[in-house]
């Protein structure tokens, strides 16, 4: 079901439109119970022939949308990934949906537990305009597969995916399993603010402070997948040819606007000029001419290029060197080397989300280590080096959504690993089983055995009651 633009030119009420498709899918979620195995995968198995069926429009409305985007980028990260989380999903969800057995205390035997995995009803999701379809449809494809409904809001700065999305959805799901939602800020404040039995929301740091505000009026359970200052660490032993190589291509993937994208290096100061060569001579080697080059994307929208600009204007005005690797062609921003930079600048307090990047160099590995742990918590942290035992120090020291040792970004694309961040970065994770169980609620259930000894607890408590909580009391 496509319901789009619907503050323009509404008959009634936002909130009561909103919240009277709400209802429609609670009342059939309840009439017809939880879904099977049959019915999940058969839903599941609709996203994936969505999208293969679409392919080519897919790729043709986000290029529109950006105004430039690589073709196989999109194909690699918006459907290769989203056929992926299909295709684990599907081929897991059996297994996910079996209750669980769990161990008896001695205690409580010969009693038995187990927990029962039951879909929490509707979902609402809430999707960003950097990968228009992937961010969409992953959160999906894991309430689906946990037996629920769901309410997409996409977002409208990609407002030509948008509505592709939402033609889709139409024509594979009837309008009480899966509706799309369409517009602007007002549209994405009220959605926030429905009594959802779960809240899934991807975007900025900032938004999702307001998203977590307006679930709480109605208690609802959210999952905050956001972004931050996501470091790569080059250790002092590290290949210095095979770290500049993944960085550079991580960063440069989508023009940089990716949540797990390297938003900063630190590195020896030994290797700061060499570092600095390398990447400049690496981009220009990947992306030779940006004026018609299929394969470098362009800055989503004006604002969004010029916010970047404005971040090095501002470094720059403070005394930062800044190197780019070409010159720039309309939304097309080249690789940007911000060197001296401060944490007065904007690009070392705010997340960069472009094709910007801050050098930094340090004296050892504590001291990148309490750079890290300085600030808040990385959604991402890139390790680099040879030495397990430096790589483990930095794992073990630092606190991250997620990590990759030796390359960066790619993390994003594995299934069987939970994607989610901590501290500002995010709360709650999904992908695979976890996200599975991020839309379910795993219920404890409790078998008592015909045969058991809880007459002797009943009151008045006499001899025997009380030398049994004795014998309780005396266990390890």
């Amino acid at each position: 079901m496509s319901m789009a633009h619907m503050a323009d030119g509404q008959s009634q009420p936002l909130d009561e439109t909103l919240n009277e498709l709400l209802r429609a899918m609670q009342t059939a979620h309840l009439r017809d119970g939880f879904a099977d195995l049959a019915l999940r995968c058969d839903r599941l198995g609709r996203i994936g022939a969505m999208v293969r069926e679409n392919q080519n429009t897919i790729i043709a409305a986000i290029d529109a949308d950006f105004g430039g985007r690589s073709r196989e980028e999109t194909l690699l990260a918006e459907v290769f990934t989203t056929l992926s989380s299909v295709r684990h999903a599907k081929g897991g969800v059996a297994k996910w949906m079996r209750p669980r057995r769990r161990a008896m205390d001695l205690a409580f035997k010969p009693a038995r537990a187990t927990l029962l995995p039951q879909p929490l009803g509707v979902a609402g999701i809430i999707s960003p305009w950097n990968y228009p379809l992937l961010m969409a449809l992953s959160p999906l494809v894991g309430a689906l597969a946990a037996g629920n409904r769901a309410m997409v809001k996409p977002s409208e700065f990609t407002p030509r995916t948008s509505e592709l999305l939402a033609e889709m959805i139409a024509k594979k799901f009837t309008a009480d399993e899966v509706a799309v939602v369409q517009g602007g800020i007002e549209v994405g404040a009220a959605f926030a603010a429905l009594p959802f039995d779960h809240l899934f929301f991807t975007g900025s740091t900032n938004v999702g402070r307001k998203v977590m505000a307006a679930a709480a009026a109605n208690l609802t359970p959210v999952t905050l997948e956001l972004g931050g200052k996501s470091p790569a660490i080059i250790a002092p032993d590290a290949n210095l040819d095979v770290a500049v190589t993944s960085i550079v291509r991580g960063k440069l993937f989508n023009a940089g606007q990716t949540c797990v994208a390297p938003d900063y290096v630190l590195l020896p100061q030994a290797q700061l000029d060499a570092f600095v060569e390398k990447a400049l001579a690496v981009a220009v080697r990947f992306y030779p001419d940006l004026a018609d080059n299929p394969d470098y994307s362009s800055i989503v929208n004006q604002a969004q290029f010029d916010r970047l600009q404005g971040m090095i204007r501002d470094a720059e005005t403070q005394g930062a060197r800044v190197l780019t690797a070409s010159v720039g062609v309309g939304r097309k921003l080249p690789l940007t080397l911000v060197l001296d930079s401060t944490d007065a600048m904007a690009v070392r307090r705010e997340e960069i989300f472009g094709p910007v990047l801050p050098v930094i160099p340090y004296g050892d590995l504590d001291a990148a280590i309490g750079h890290v742990n300085g600030g808040e918590r990385p959604l991402a942290l890139y390790a680099y080096g040879r030495d397990r035992a430096n790589i483990d120090r930095v794992l073990r020291s630092t606190i991250s959504g997620g990590a990759v040792v030796n390359d960066c970004l790619i993390h994003a694309g594995v299934e069987a690993l939970p994607f989610g961040g901590v501290g500002t970065s995010g709360m709650g994770q999904y992908h695979g089983q976890e996200g599975f169980e991020t839309f379910s609620k795993l219920k404890p259930v409790m078998y008592q055995s015909r045969l058991n000894g809880m007459w002797v607890l009943n009151p008045p408590y006499g001899a025997k009651a009380k030398a049994l909580i004795k014998l309780l009391l005396k266990r390890p």
